[in-house]
């Protein structure tokens, strides 16, 4: 773990959403820039599934983060202007109490033991850790994929605690084609024969089902487009054995699979996938009202893409459409981008300049 990243203890119990109980929980996260003097430029990052509290690096020595090309000094999120903060989402294995971590007093893993986990849950936690940090109002939140969710649910589990929002990639729901995708990809890993009802270890690891799992999911990543332009038929090779790999999409495929399959807790990964499916804003909304109508959000920008398969540009129209309703200052792009659901983590020339303008366009909000 990089020396950057600190540890918090959450409030013991930590009340989860569909109301048991999480003792003794630490989130990890990092922080970029310095506060200042009225606390009044914070800005919260919210993770996707996989990702982790180091979103960018600290200095030259330091390793690059997952979304290195949008956080940093003059960059899009500039850490000379903002204070940023990145937590590995509660739930998750990158450094905060998740399945995987030893339970208070066996010392035993969770594994399924771990308390029924919602997007709710990781909001209310990355909430109560800048709370600890003495940052009365966040200035903005950005979330991407199952961050953008996360930030849903965090405006609405606590109006009026931010301001702005950004939203990139993401729905109010999943829709059922994302739902089948993670569905495919929990089966995977729950029917390894090495997953073993969560009793794996580092030598019997469900690598089959994990590597499958990644490759279902990277397929939902991208667009057909992309696929077509990166994989021309011309580079066939034969392969070395009956039915083996023999087109270049499946080297690719192979490659990013065995790349990740050590790097994510299994258990901690079926459990965040289902928080994605569980989440559905509508459900904060009492009968037929807006689910925004008394989340005190000042503004959003709603950012999709054309190519997107998991999310597509018609969940942010919804989105865009239902924050209006609630008389929030919302705007909408949509970007046509070949990257599909990855573009905000590929294509920075398009999102960069994105992402810097709508938190330019939030200095020029009057403080309330």
């Amino acid at each position: 773990m990089a020396t950057h990243v600190q540890l918090y203890k959450l409030p013991s119990p930590f009340t989860m959403h569909r109301g048991t109980m999480l003792y003794e929980a630490t989130l990890a996260y990092e922080t970029w820039g310095r506060l200042n003097a009225d606390k009044s430029n914070a800005v919260v990052i919210l993770t996707g599934l996989s990702a982790d509290s180091h979103a960018a690096s600290h200095d030259a020595c330091d390793t690059p983060g997952w979304w290195e090309a949008m956080i940093g000094p003059e960059k899009a999120i500039d850490t000379n202007r903002w204070f940023v903060v990145c937590a590995s989402s509660l739930g998750s294995c990158k450094g905060s109490t998740g399945p995987c971590s030893p339970m208070p007093g066996s010392g035993e893993p969770y594994r399924f033991a771990f308390p029924d986990l919602t997007l709710e849950d990781i909001a209310n936690a990355t909430c109560s850790l800048t709370r600890y940090l003495g940052i009365e109002k966040l200035h903005a939140v950005i979330g991407p994929s199952m961050g953008g969710m996360t930030a849903q649910a965090l405006i609405l589990e606590n109006p009026g605690y931010t301001r702005h929002m950004i939203n990139i990639a993401a729905a109010m729901v999943s829709r059922p084609f994302s739902t089948a995708i993670r569905s495919l990809q929990r089966e995977a890993i729950l029917k390894d024969v090495n997953f073993n009802n969560g009793r794996y270890s580092v030598d019997n690891w469900p690598t089959e089902g994990m590597k499958l799992a990644r490759k279902i999911g990277m397929l939902s990543y991208r667009s057909a487009e992309e696929w077509d332009e990166r994989f021309p038929r011309s580079l066939r090779q034969v392969p070395n054995r009956p039915f083996g790999m023999e087109f270049p999409v499946e080297s690719y495929l192979e490659h990013h699979a065995n790349k990740f399959v050590h790097q994510f807790d299994p258990i901690s990964y079926l459990y965040l996938s289902r928080a994605m499916d569980w989440f559905d804003a509508h459900e904060h909304a009492r009968a037929a009202e807006n689910p925004f109508a008394a989340c005190g959000l000042y503004s959003a920008h709603i950012i999709g893409c054309r190519t997107d398969l998991l999310f597509p540009p018609f969940q942010q129209e919804s989105l865009h459409k239902a924050l209006l309703n609630a008389g929030v200052r919302s705007q909408l792009t949509i970007v046509d981008s070949i990257e599909g659901h990855d573009a905000f983590l590929v294509d920075t020339d398009t999102f960069s300049p994105l992402v810097r303008q709508a938190l330019e366009s939030t200095r020029r909000v009057p403080a309330p």
